[in-house]
């Protein structure tokens, strides 16, 4: 889960970058933000966040505007806008002019899907160190050989 701050170094004031209680609509899209977090976390209003937002009418995915918020790739107009965290500080920084931005990532709960790909990981270096085992095998010279006194018939 992403949380962090955003600090702005001209009025000390520090809002949070991923509200608390908004943990479950993260948790489905992965940590990403709507445009209510992103709202919260840049204190601005829902139309000033719609305006710096990098959309276009005529194309479902404009592509990257330094000088806008852009979104995360959409697969249908209707789909709502989603905005990755590390684009929400680029911006706050670059654009807003906020001094001081902090992204703090801190580790998620584990899910069902991050405990089958640890138990696969699992399985997967087992794996390699059985492959690195029989090749280490295969590899040896045979103690006869390792000789150096030994001369050759």
């Amino acid at each position: 889960m992403f949380n962090g701050s955003v600090n702005s170094g001209t009025n000390g004031r520090s809002e949070e970058f991923l509200d608390k209680g908004l943990n479950t609509a993260s948790n489905s899209s992965d940590s990403l933000l709507t445009i209510d977090e992103v709202q919260k976390t840049l204190n601005r209003s829902r139309a000033s966040v719609y305006r710096y937002t990098n959309t276009d009418t005529r194309n479902l995915n404009p592509p990257f505007n330094p000088r806008k918020l852009n979104t995360e790739f959409r697969s249908d107009q209707k789909d709502q806008l989603l905005f990755h965290p590390n684009e929400v500080a680029r911006f706050a920084k670059d654009i807003l002019r906020i001094k001081e931005v902090t992204l703090e990532i801190l580790n998620s709960p584990s899910s069902e899907t991050q405990n089958i790909l640890n138990a696969i990981l699992d399985e997967l270096r087992i794996i390699r160190n059985k492959i690195d085992g029989q090749a280490d095998k295969n590899h040896s010279i045979p103690n006869h050989l390792q000789d150096p006194d030994k001369k050759a018939a």
